[in-house]
């Protein structure tokens, strides 16, 4: 059975894992309760881990490096109790490659939007990837968990808003690969 990390982890590594979110953002990252999220925000604030800011019309929270490095801190912990450490450290091998590849199709789609079939063709190619990376990963540990539903939604929204191959105001295709990179180098304690 796969291990569900505490909400504390959760709400902390929800906001690494947006770089800058609201309340609700954070909270729904991973299926949290709304005021649990909140009182979890305001302790981590409380102790320096997380700051609120506003920009124009937005409000949200941003890791702090206190922040950073104690969810690291907590990843780490997490790994050793679990033993999930090989499994995380070999899927992170299997996914460089197919990095790479979702580099070049993200890259090629903002450059030449024109090649939609290519495109549609090669992100299903990764979503069939991606569910053979989540599938370990989540077996042991439950956060991982929900990657390649993501993905495939958002690629299903694509064919009629391109938005959602590389939009940033949306949880598209590319958002998704890249917390799933987050997800994968936070939890590893590596850099990109």
């Amino acid at each position: 059975m796969a291990h569900p990390s505490p909400p504390g982890l959760l709400v902390l590594h929800a906001v690494r894992l947006k770089g800058f979110a609201g309340t609700a953002a954070v909270g729904d990252r991973f299926g949290l309760d709304a005021g649990q999220t909140r009182e979890h925000l305001l302790d981590a604030q409380a102790y320096g881990r997380v700051s609120r800011s506003s920009f124009a019309d937005l409000t949200g929270w941003s890791l702090t490096q206190i922040g950073y490095r104690y969810n690291e801190a907590q990843l780490r912990d997490e790994l050793d109790r679990t033993g999930a450490g090989e499994t995380v450290t070999a899927v992170h091998e299997r996914f460089l490659p197919h990095n790479a590849r979702a580099s070049r199709i993200f890259t090629a789609w903002q450059l030449d939007p024109g090649n939609a079939a290519g495109t549609f063709h090669d992100l299903a190619g990764l979503a069939n990837e991606l569910r053979d990376l989540e599938r370990p990963l989540a077996g042991l540990l439950s956060r991982f968990a929900g990657y390649h539903d993501r993905f495939t939604a958002a690629l299903a929204r694509a064919v009629h808003d391109p938005a959602w191959i590389t939009g940033i105001e949306v949880d598209s295709c590319h958002k998704v690969w890249f917390e799933l990179h987050e997800d994968l180098i936070a939890t590893l304690g590596i850099t990109r």
